[in-house]
């Protein structure tokens, strides 16, 4: 028979059963999690508690889930400050909640894995009962596969649509290529800005896991501590967290660095498999025009597009990305509300939200930035 057990930790976690049932994406793989445990980036003084559910029969894993229980919804990218809101308007606590999710990374993906649906339908029942159980608020599975949907036919559980920019490799055969795709306004920019970059006598250099050293990392790690303090926030991710999963993915990692006068000035961090290359992390010591465009965008297309990689997901938000040759796309979560009150107003708020991202989308595929075909 059997056995479904939620963990406290995925250190114990047989790394290699782990790997071949969730094989989709790097950010699944239990080396990812390891790492963020290990550096201190997730545990309880971050507000991240690990607690991922497996499945297993005659010791073999048949099924699991990456679970966290969160007492805030930093790092998720799928915002639901204002239901906490309202029920703390109302004296009851939207937090502590669980959340199936890869922490700080709105990569789509699969969330709930099993060898079969009946185990899948098993794992969810599981979180449903264990919530309800502790008297949680609510259950949410963040950036699942669209066909990952079957999961919650005849359930209570609510979906909910976004939308993110992605970059489509069309077999293109060099950068020009690609440009050559563009509107003409669209491709004339996207050259004055790579001309400018030249202009400023950089030196962009694109280095693999295996040749990164750590003082590669050092400077990235400025960089990337950089950014949050322009936004006036902190960093998720502790120093050690780079270099362990640098070290413990090295076919994984990409780091892109831009030298002036053999200095580095800007870096950009990417994680990739043989299908799609995920933007992550950029930074800079100085400001120089354009170059976010360049060492975030261009260098990972011209990256795509020199390893055959099919996509480029270049992260939560921006619009500026569609005049880059990246493209809108759908993401989808699923909520459980376990409170029938609030269950009920949020469904109502989701479904209004719904028509909007649906025009929102439609609005953005209006703007992409490819030539019209012609229907001959």
């Amino acid at each position: 028979m059997a056995r479904v057990e939620f963990q406290s930790s995925f250190k114990d976690i047989n790394q290699e059963a782990w790997n071949r049932l969730t094989k989709s994406n790097p950010f699944l793989r239990i080396e990812f999690f390891q790492s963020l445990e290990e550096s201190g980036s997730i545990n309880a003084n971050t507000g991240w508690h690990s607690f991922p559910i497996t499945v297993t029969d005659k010791d073999n894993l048949i099924g699991a889930s990456p679970l966290f229980l969160k007492e805030h919804s930093y790092g998720e990218y799928v915002f639901d400050s204002s239901w906490a809101q309202a029920y703390q308007q109302y004296g009851q606590s939207y937090y502590p909640k669980i959340v199936s999710c890869i922490p700080f990374t709105p990569a789509t993906g699969p969330r709930i894995f099993g060898v079969n649906q009946t185990i899948r339908n098993n794992i969810l029942q599981h979180i449903e009962e264990i919530s309800q159980k502790n008297k949680m608020s609510s259950a949410h599975v963040l950036f699942c596969n669209e066909d990952e949907q079957d999961i919650y036919h005849n359930t209570k559980w609510m979906p909910r649509r976004g939308v993110q920019f992605k970059w489509l490799n069309k077999n293109y055969n060099h950068f020009e290529e690609f440009l050559s795709n563009l509107s003409h306004d669209k491709r004339k920019k996207i050259k004055q800005e790579r001309k400018k970059i030249k202009k400023l006598g950089l030196n962009i250099k694109k280095i693999k896991g295996s040749e990164i050293t750590e003082a590669d990392l050092d400077f990235f790690y400025t960089c990337y501590c950089n950014t949050y303090n322009e936004h006036h926030s902190q960093p998720y991710l502790t120093r050690s967290f780079f270099s362990l999963i640098t070290e413990r993915m090295p076919e994984s990692i990409l780091l892109v660095l831009a030298n002036k006068a053999d200095s580095p000035v800007a870096g950009s961090f990417f994680i990739y498999d043989e299908k799609t290359l995920y933007g992550r992390y950029w930074g800079a010591k100085n400001f120089y025009p354009g170059l976010h465009f360049e060492l975030s965008y261009y260098q990972g297309q011209e990256f795509c597009i020199e390893n055959k990689i099919n996509a480029f997901e270049g992260g939560a938000q921006g619009e500026h990305k569609l005049a880059r040759g990246f493209e809108p796309f759908n993401t989808f979560s699923f909520h459980k509300i376990f409170d029938e009150r609030f269950e009920q107003a949020i469904k109502d708020f989701l479904s209004r939200e719904n028509n909007n991202i649906e025009l929102y989308t439609n609005e953005l595929n209006e703007r992409v930035p490819y030539k019209a075909e012609l229907n001959l």
